[in-house]
């Protein structure tokens, strides 16, 4: 082994570097360490540092690293309570590695001294001048070292010394320390240190520029949080407590969540910012923030799942209502179509029909099957536009219309919308409501519908909207024509005992804190009450009926009168008293001059005896029994068709010179009007004329005009429920109204025999008993 060359003990550092006549403290506490620390005390206190290449290496091998370190001596050693040895040493020279000796205890290495020179040629006094003045405005710019520490670098004269200790005072990674470490040319050291201090003090330089520039910013954010503070203060003294500071992020909050298309959130932030700038007692401040909540509260994209389960919908349906198939149908008809396209316009439907039909209930059935919100808006009397499209904000008070306001409530931009009684709608000086429901109502434009108050498009595509009216005739033609419209004509008898059982005795015995037990209403009970104690289309008047039964039931059962009530149609008049109205009946003999007619009122179907009387006189027309304009007309047809056939029905053609003609309709005080008597007239003035009776057993429905031809009339399911009713077997009807039998219950189709017919001709041979039978 050459003289130079040691043998010392191996101490592995981890993350930090010793350089020659560095002081440094280390702690010691792998046992390999603390062994070879142990082992260089007993010797010549000198031991050997090499630094790990990776931090996390716990045991080290020669791979792990570097091959250049420092001789080092070990000046003092401290042993720690938690059983680390703190050391101190002082660096003495660089060393490289030749080999190393592994031993059991501790690591031992073969080392080369690497010598220096302590004196400087003229370049590297140069380049020492020059790495003194960086480091110099290095410390200048650092805080961490100060002018002492500088000031006893600059006494440095030897070169190498020089870059190791301005190495030793820079913020470098172990990699860098290494670098100058292993650097043993002084000229190249020094040129290395001079770059590393160059970019060391460039970033130092950015630091400070982005140091001030932060501060600036936090000094403006901290001026103006005082100043708004200041604001608060001054606001608490003029009375407005709150401030509007609290107010506006609240408000930028809410826009924000609302989910808002971008063209009107940006306008929303932009009133949003007029807001904040406007002192809080100016009048149009409450106005902006008016505007903005109403933005805000407005859904635009939260929209609710449709359930599109036909089945389930359709039980839903059933379960709510009976009978009303065509409704049923159609919202079937909407769910499998949005099932398999899932996209559709909502469409417009109107139920029509009269009053207690269940209309209104329908639509919210409706919104139950699709798990819909459901919104109900009247528009029963509304005459002003600004209901529906809301006032401009320039008026005091303004806000937007009920279209709007409904889907506010709704909360979704696909609810169920109700506009009820569309055809209760006026209009005055304050514009057209009905005009303006157009847009509303039309697929094709209500996806870009425009509020005068919020002043920007909303889609109202996703909105199923059902109306409902009693009168289509009241409805203007343009806004009719913009709705699927759906007839409910009004219920049979058959399907109001159902209706009865199902639904309305159940929930008033229940309302009424009766049982089933407690209350039993025999179905010939309900029936006479359909029949004697309502005229009515609907439902409604029935219900009150059974709700008066449940009242004098329960008055019975809490007095101890019964523990039981049975309700028959023989104990009904002790309840609700003497009958109320009476239905037509057959009559019992064929007559002359009688003919039986079938007529639709509000209240459903009715018989109408048609009377005719003849006395002597000058060929008067008297028509009786509070007729309509149409009523008298159709007299007038059937009058002016007699004389124009007369010869043909074996009439004396005389017959308007020598008599005079009463035609009376009874129930004088009602009124009485329809295009479907003309043939029922005709035939009871051909019946007196010519003395041929009536059959008793025919009941008939239809127009005539002046040729004799039978026109179709509306009405026919009621029609024939009536005659059905009254005993009649035979009902003579329009051919063209061939269409709707099937629309009649079966059990009563069963029970009627319908005759089709185009001309009055056929009529009378249907009607009229035969000359030859006429004794």
């Amino acid at each position: 082994m050459s003289e130079r060359i040691k043998q010392l003990p191996l101490l592995p550092l981890r993350g930090v570097l010793v350089y020659p006549t560095m002081v440094l403290h280390l702690d010691v506490g792998r046992k390999k360490s603390v062994s070879a620390l142990e082992q260089a005390m007993v010797e010549e206190n000198e031991i050997f540092l090499l630094t790990q290449k990776e931090v996390a290496t716990e045991e080290p091998s020669v791979t792990d690293l570097y091959t250049i370190g420092t001789c080092a001596h070990v000046k003092q050693m401290l042993k720690l309570p938690n059983g680390t040895i703190r050391v101190l040493v002082e660096g003495l020279q660089r060393g490289k590695v030749l080999s190393v000796n592994e031993k059991d205890e501790y690591t031992t290495v073969d080392m080369e001294p690497i010598e220096e020179r302590q004196e400087a040629n003229v370049e590297e006094q140069a380049l020492m001048r020059n790495v003194l003045d960086e480091f110099e405005q290095y410390t200048q710019l650092s805080k961490k070292i100060s002018q002492e520490t500088f000031a006893s670098v600059a006494d440095i004269i030897e070169p190498g010394r020089l870059a190791d200790i301005v190495a030793s005072h820079l913020p470098l990674k172990v990699v860098q320390k290494q670098e100058v470490l292993e650097t043993l040319t002084l000229e190249e050291r020094l040129k290395l240190i001079l770059r590393i201090l160059s970019n060391e003090r460039e970033v130092l330089g950015l630091e400070k520029k982005i140091g001030q520039r932060v501060k600036k910013s936090m000094e403006r954010t901290q001026k103006e949080y005082y100043l708004r503070e200041q604001m608060k203060a001054i606001q608490k003294e003029l009375g407005d407590r709150e401030g509007k500071e609290d107010e506006t992020e609240e408000l930028r909050d809410k826009i924000y969540a609302a989910g808002m298309p971008d063209q009107i959130e940006e306008k929303a932030l932009k009133e949003l910012k007029r807001y904040e700038k406007m002192p809080p007692n100016a009048a149009e401040s409450s106005v902006i923030r008016n505007y903005i909540e109403w933005l805000t509260q407005i859904p635009w994209s939260e929209e609710t799942e449709d359930l599109l389960d036909i089945h389930r919908s359709e039980e839903v349906l059933n379960e709510d209502h009976y009978g009303l198939e065509k409704v049923k149908e159609r919202v079937l008809e909407y769910l499998a179509v949005q099932q398999l396209t899932k996209k559709l316009k909502g469409p417009i439907l109107c139920l029509s029909g009269p009053p207690g039909v269940g209309k209104t209930s329908l639509a919210r059935s409706i919104a139950r099957s699709l798990d819909r919100h459901f919104v109900r808006m009247s528009l029963g009397g509304v005459r002003d536009e600004a209901e529906i499209r809301g006032h401009r904000r320039t008026y005091v008070g303004s806000m937007p219309g009920r279209i709007i306001q409904g889907m506010k409530k709704a909360g979704t931009v696909n609810p169920v919308f109700l506009l009820d009684e569309i055809d209760k709608m006026a209009s005055d000086f304050r514009g057209d409501p009905s005009s303006a429901l157009l847009e509303v109502l039309d697929p094709e434009q209500n996806n870009t519908f425009s509020d005068h108050f919020v002043e920007e498009p909303y889609d109202l595509s996703k909105v199923l909207f059902v109306t409902t009216a009693n009168n289509i005739g009241a409805i203007p033609p343009p806004l009719r024509d913009r709705m699927e419209i759906i007839h409910i004509s009004g219920y049979t008898e058959v399907e109001k005992l159902e209706i009865a059982k199902g639904y309305l005795l159940p929930k008033q015995i229940g309302e009424h804190g009766l049982t089933k037990s407690s209350l039993q209403v025999r179905d010939e009970a309900v029936l006479s009450i359909i029949r004697h104690y309502t005229r009515e289309a609907g439902v409604r008047n029935l219900e009150r009926e059974l709700a008066t039964v449940c009242r004098k039931a329960a008055k019975m059962i809490v007095s101890g009168e019964k523990k039981r009530v049975v309700v028959t149609e023989k104990t009904l008049e002790t309840m609700l008293g003497k009958r109320r109205f009476r239905y037509g009946k057959a009559e019992l003999e064929n007559q002359i001059g009688a003919a039986t007619g079938l007529a639709y009122t509000a209240a459903g179907g009715d018989t109408l005896t048609i009377e005719v009387a003849l006395t002597p006189g000058d060929g008067k027309l008297t028509l009786t029994g509070k007729l309509g304009d149409v009523m008298k007309e159709s007299a007038q047809a059937a009058f002016s068709y007699i004389r124009t056939k007369a010869a043909e029905l074996n009439i004396d053609p005389e017959f308007n010179r020598k008599n005079d003609i009463h035609v009376h309709v009874p129930e004088g005080a009602i009124p009485k009007d329809g295009p479907s008597a003309g043939i029922t007239m005709a035939t009871a003035l051909i019946s007196a004329l010519t003395g041929r009776p009536v059959r008793k057993e025919v009941g008939m429905t239809g127009e005539i005009t002046l040729r004799g031809r039978v026109l179709p009339i509306g009405g026919l399911k009621e029609k024939a429920m009536s005659a059905h009713r009254a005993g009649l077997t035979h009902i003579v009807m329009p051919k063209d109204n061939e269409k709707d039998l099937e629309d009649i219950p079966e059990s009563v189709r069963e029970d009627l025999t319908f005759i089709s017919v185009s001309h009055l001709d056929e009529v009378l041979e249907q009607a009229l008993v035969p000359e030859k039978e006429k004794s």
